[in-house]
């Protein structure tokens, strides 16, 4: 998968945390997911006021797109077809001592929409809702986006990361989305 970038606590937060010890690995897996009406899903923190890409943590014994499945129908409510990557992202939060790497993907949803199967975090403490937006109301969304918390600063910038190279990709084809998000 293509390295689209390092992200350090200087380029998100504006400064360096010193790191005590060594980094925790984390592994996450992502997507833009389009709808057939050719929105995508962004889920809204309306306690922390950030949107972000669908998506999680690989649980132990997972692969990548069992995990990506897994979340998304959780978060979104829906089955996913998964589609191409769209790139990886390592994120060095010094903070928490933890390297996050994030793998994302397009994909497109299959079947009809159910209730969201949320953590009582992401329900009770972010607040979260889902929302429907065309790929460049995504970006713009995140773009506006300014949270205050450590995390949400590393979310915002990675998802909006990702959100922009979809784009390049997908404009970069005179395709439909069905035309790479249903064919690894």
């Amino acid at each position: 998968m293509k390295l689209l970038r390092e992200l350090r606590d200087e380029e998100v937060i504006g400064e360096t945390i010193e790191l005590d010890g060594k980094y925790q690995e984390r592994k996450a897996a992502r997507a833009v997911v389009f709808d057939n009406k050719g929105k995508i899903a962004v889920m809204y923190s309306r306690n922390v006021l950030f949107h972000k890409l669908p998506g999680g943590g690989i649980e132990k014994g997972e692969d990548i797109l069992l995990a990506l499945e897994r979340e998304v129908e959780e978060e979104v409510g829906v089955d996913i077809e998964v589609g191409n990557e769209i790139g990886e992202i390592i994120e060095y939060r010094n903070d928490y001592g933890l390297k996050h790497i994030s793998y994302c993907y397009f994909a497109k949803v299959i079947g009809d929409l159910r209730e969201q199967q949320l953590t009582e975090y992401e329900s009770k403490e972010l607040d979260f809702e889902l929302k429907w937006v065309s790929l460049d109301e995504a970006i713009r969304l995140l773009e506006k986006d300014c949270p205050e918390d450590y995390t949400g600063k590393f979310i915002v910038a990675r998802d909006l990361i990702f959100l922009r190279e979809a784009g390049e990709i997908f404009g970069a084809r005179d395709n439909e989305c069905s035309d790479f998000v249903g064919n690894k």
